[in-house]
């Protein structure tokens, strides 16, 4: 089935980055149509070989001001109950992506646009940036990830007090708090995604994959338990052709000359 909200792009002048770009006008409401195409693109850019790093990208004016409302209004706790699960697996999409993501924010990132763009590897945002999760004026939380890698990412006391007032946060404090990682004029915030992006195309994919790997589960268990699973990646990549170019590179011509295969 043809995507209607969600595109999976690439383009010669961006050779090995894929975007995956939200486009449900005005304000790329996440409904579950959307969720469930965010799923199909993450899974798509994950087994294309021609992909070597992804941006999730919403557009000039807008990445996502949030789920939608007007879906959710007339649902109980039954209701909920059923496709909670199926939210949260729309919203952390990009998470499941065992490649380098980035999200290009502009303009608002608020609830479940803000859950999107936590799920990316790296945040890049325009200066006229608005951050938030403001579910609880509402009446209710951040349901699609929200509560637990918001606070992973800036830690549980600043995470708090965002999802306890629901307040917006510029760029400039969503810099200083580690929620973004650069922050570049509003019409520079695609190509700024693409250019870290595309640093990728050539680089060690099974390698990418496994440091990635290793970081997210290690920060999910504790030193004792992350080191193994460092340990048993570690050795995995002597299985690739990758580590025998690498090696065989270095010791040839020194580093950062290897032509790797992504194998």
């Amino acid at each position: 089935m043809t995507a209607e909200f969600v595109t999976l792009e690439t383009s010669p002048e961006h050779p090995g980055v894929g975007t995956i770009r939200l486009n449900r006008p005005p304000m790329n409401a996440l409904n579950r149509q959307v969720q469930a195409e965010l799923v199909a693109a993450a899974e798509e850019a994950s087994v294309r070989d021609d992909i070597k790093s992804v941006v999730v990208y919403g557009g000039p004016k807008v990445l996502a001001a949030g789920a939608d409302i007007k879906e959710m209004n007339d649902m109980s706790f039954a209701d909920m109950s059923k496709v909670a699960g199926r939210l949260q697996d729309g919203l952390g999409a990009i998470a499941s992506i065992p490649k380098p993501t980035v999200a290009a924010v502009t303009g608002y990132a608020l609830g479940g646009g803000l859950e999107v763009a936590l799920g990316a590897d790296r945040r890049i945002a325009g200066d006229n940036a608005k951050l938030g999760v403001p579910e609880v004026l509402l009446g209710v939380i951040p349901g699609g990830g929200g509560t637990q890698r918001l606070a992973r990412l800036i830690g549980p006391s600043r995470a708090k007090d965002m999802v306890f007032t629901g307040r917006f946060v510029g760029a400039e404090e969503a810099l200083a708090i580690g929620l973004v990682d650069e922050v570049v004029a509003p019409d520079d915030v695609y190509d700024a995604a693409l250019k870290w992006a595309g640093q990728f195309a050539g680089a060690a994919s099974v390698a990418l994959a496994a440091a990635k790997t290793a970081i997210d589960a290690g920060l999910d268990t504790d030193l004792t338990t992350g080191l193994k699973i460092e340990a048993q990646l570690f050795a995995s990549l002597f299985a690739t052709e990758d580590r025998t170019i690498g090696m065989e590179s270095f010791v040839a011509n020194g580093p950062g000359k290897a032509k790797f295969t992504g194998k």
